[in-house]
């Protein structure tokens, strides 16, 4: 009998195969010239598999949405004592920007990423979907961690944040590699965290 670990080992991997084929396919032709059919011949899969996996097409393109709420979600929550939830996720932040994720943006390939976002109506409004989920996780997490004015930190730390990975994207899509301005963004986004912090205890 297949153990629980294996069966989930196994549905991640075929969860993986997917969503890189996907990415490969929109990387190649641009998201809205892709097909979820296409998808799953070339996944070698039903097209319903496809779709129990990622029930809407920009999913397969975002596919480390889930693993980034759960990033979140735990830095928060399994924060070390005396540690402030927004601080849990500065440093979460900065974790993932040193480790060079792809979560991060500071890869000089995500200069491809954004410009299947920007040649894509469907993926560009799906951004505005997921930083307003992720805004209310960061607004719910910080009022169960006691913060005083948790919405307003929230969305004054993810504008902060916006504004920086926008900035990241602008200049490795015009040229600059991503090694030649990573400290100094690095400091920025540290500020800039900071400052939005020191706001909204103000507000």
């Amino acid at each position: 009998m297949t153990t629980p670990g294996l069966r989930e080992r196994k549905k991640q991997q075929v969860r993986e195969r997917i969503s890189g084929i996907a990415t490969m396919l929109f990387f190649e032709r641009g998201f809205d010239e892709v097909s979820v059919a296409e998808i799953a011949e070339a996944a070698g899969v039903s097209k319903m598999t496809v779709f129990n996996y990622f029930p809407r097409k920009e999913e397969l393109f975002f596919d480390r949405m889930p693993q980034l709420i759960e990033m979140i979600t735990s830095a928060v929550r399994d924060r070390q004592p005396g540690v402030t939830a927004p601080d849990a996720l500065r440093d979460l932040w900065v974790g993932l920007f040193d480790a060079r994720h792809p979560l991060a943006g500071m890869h000089d390939d995500m200069g491809v990423f954004w410009r299947v976002v920007l040649g894509s109506t469907a993926l560009r409004a799906r951004v505005r979907e997921v930083l307003e989920e992720i805004e209310a996780l960061m607004a719910r997490l910080f009022a169960e961690a006691g913060e005083p004015h948790p919405e307003m930190t929230a969305a004054l730390v993810l504008a902060a944040v916006r504004v920086r990975y926008a900035e990241s994207a602008r200049r490795i899509m015009g040229g600059e590699p991503a090694d030649s301005f990573r400290a100094g963004q690095r400091a920025r986004i540290v500020a800039a965290w900071n400052e939005a912090v020191a706001a909204a205890s103000r507000a």
